[in-house]
């Protein structure tokens, strides 16, 4: 993501640009459904999340002091939203971590990837058919799907770490939980992936 080009449309959403907001919609809609998505029960709220997010951007704009970048704001405020349209339509999920025993173990052992979390070796067919590019883009339809059937806390972990690139810090200050809480749930997260695509596209030799 262009940190300098969020700046230039807020400076120009701040002077009344409408073509400004349109762009940001444009820019971050699809990560935030992505997000909105693991918080919430279907589709339809989730873009009803996603709305009521920029509702509260367009009102809380002025108040923004670019203490993070903006990405970083407008899902702390996606979240918080997220949280409690979540908590209304979903009256008998207990407060607290969805899916907590499937949360609790790793599907791989940790001496299958190294501490940045690749692969130390990876499947053996994935290394061969990912340069083939319908081969791969079954591999991206497949992780897709693996991470929708994430646990809510890993799914919202790993997604904004690895596919919206979010730091560890980021993260934690967008959902609001510990550095270890974060480097646990993208561990089991990351794991939970990794045997998705060994049991579907190989297991490495």
């Amino acid at each position: 993501m262009d940190y300098g080009t969020d700046a230039r449309l807020i400076t120009a959403l701040r002077a009344g640009d409408e073509r400004a907001f349109v762009t940001l919609v444009h820019l971050h809609h699809d990560a935030m459904l992505r997000l909105a998505s693991s918080f919430v029960p279907n589709g339809a709220v989730a873009e009803e999340v996603v709305q009521d997010t920029w509702v509260g951007v367009l009102r809380g704009i002025d108040g923004f002091e670019g203490r993070s970048s903006f990405r970083t704001w407008l899902f702390r405020i996606l979240v918080n939203r997220a949280r409690t349209a979540g908590a209304r339509e979903r009256r008998t999920i207990a407060v607290g971590d969805s899916g907590a025993v499937s949360d609790t173990e790793a599907a791989v052992a940790a001496s299958r990837f190294d501490s940045g979390g690749s692969w130390v070796s990876p499947p053996e067919r994935w290394i061969e058919e990912v340069e083939d590019r319908i081969e791969a883009g079954k591999l991206a339809g497949f992780l897709r799907t693996a991470i929708e059937d994430l646990p809510d806390r890993q799914r919202q972990v790993v997604t904004l770490r690895d596919i919206e690139g979010l730091t560890s810090e980021e993260v934690c200050s967008v959902l609001e939980i510990s550095e270890s809480n974060q480097r646990v749930l993208l561990h089991r997260g990351r794991s939970r992936l990794r045997q998705a695509v060994e049991t579907g596209f190989g297991r490495p030799s």
